[in-house]
């Protein structure tokens, strides 16, 4: 059977070329067209079995951020995706509809009739989130063997966060609970092109007591701090006379990621911290798990992974799981309290 997929935008244009895209595919069928967000409301309690919402955010009479919220107060739990520019005001309402329970975004072709085969894939891209059998599988063998190292000479402990679709919704379920006084720096690799982290941190840095920023070329790590990869470049850390500081990179994406959490996790292989905590949230396939694997080898590491139950996609924090890496499997409300725990408070 059909999962049905609703469409809310003000653009006849957009609306049909998505329904094109999706009425063509085996797996999917536009069951409704709304043309803003209070039509797409009284679509949402009038109808049956709505599967998934592509959603526009700046709409006459109602739009996405308006409607997102109404969502939320009333517990509609249909997976949500919104459309988006780079745009300073539409990447700051795309982070807060994000944060209202957007699954993902999506942003729109300077012209859809030129760009439509790229921006059909994305589209499909968005939609396997409602197909988990999609996801990686992974031959479970012996799990990984950690070997536990004991360093008198160290530079304390260190958090590195990975995450990807549903993240930044994860992200304001874990951030703002962390104390000022986290005795450990915390590192982000949040899968997003550039133009939305600085957003996602600003919102962030807003609500919680530790300061957020988007990481920058040459940031000194300091305990208490977040640092959030910059989109569109992977973030490693190296070692500049006697502090580890970050650095930017513009090499060539892997599978289409950049930042990539592998590459921050491999790069800690050479870092002075004698104890890392891995935290693996919600996201798409297996990154952060080669990575995690290559540094439990070298270092002293914890991992804490996000649960099946709470995950948007349980892909990556799977992954994880399989691979025997995983000290703690939590729900995401459990998460901070993980990291706390492990971590301390200077």
């Amino acid at each position: 059977m059909k999962k049905n997929v609703m469409i809310i935008d003000d653009s006849a244009l957009m609306r049909r070329v998505l329904s094109d895209i999706i009425n063509q595919t085996e797996q999917y069928q536009v069951i409704y067209a709304a043309v803003d967000g209070k039509d797409g409301l009284d679509a949402i309690h009038r109808l049956s079995q709505i599967h998934f919402i592509f959603l526009d955010i700046n709409m006459p009479k109602m739009g996405g951020i308006e409607l997102l919220k109404i969502m939320k107060k009333e517990r509609i739990g249909i997976p949500v995706v919104v459309f988006s520019s780079i745009a300073e005001r539409s990447s700051a309402e795309t982070i807060e509809a994000l944060s209202l329970g957007a699954v993902d975004f999506l942003k729109k072709p300077e012209n859809i009739l030129v760009n439509r085969y790229r921006f059909q894939k994305k589209v499909l891209d968005r939609l396997s989130i409602l197909e988990p059998n999609k996801e990686p599988s992974v031959v479970v063998k012996e799990p990984v063997k950690k070997r536990r190292k004991h360093h008198d000479m160290g530079r304390g402990k260190l958090v590195a966060i990975a995450c990807s679709t549903g993240g930044p919704k994860a992200l304001h379920e874990v951030i703002p609970y962390l104390p000022s006084n986290l005795d450990a720096p915390v590192l982000v690799v949040q899968h997003m092109p550039e133009g939305f982290t600085a957003s996602l941190a600003s919102r962030l840095n807003d609500i919680s007591m530790v300061p957020v920023k988007e990481a920058a070329e040459g940031d000194r790590l300091e305990n208490g701090h977040v640092y959030i990869a910059k989109g569109g470049r992977h973030l490693r850390i190296v070692q500049e006379r006697g502090y580890h500081v970050i650095q930017l990179g513009t090499d060539d994406p892997v599978s289409g990621l950049r930042p990539y959490a592998n590459y921050m996790y491999e790069s800690l292989v050479q870092s002075d911290y004698y104890e890392i905590i891995c935290v693996v949230l919600t996201g798409m396939g297996a990154d952060g798990t080669k990575g995690i694997g290559t540094l439990s080898q070298e270092k002293n590491v914890y991992v804490i992974s996000q649960d099946r139950e709470s995950s948007t996609v349980y892909g990556m924090p799977k992954m994880i799981a399989q691979s025997g890496l995983s000290d703690e499997i939590v729900s995401l409300n459990k998460i901070a309290k993980a990291i706390i725990n492990y971590t301390g408070v200077c």
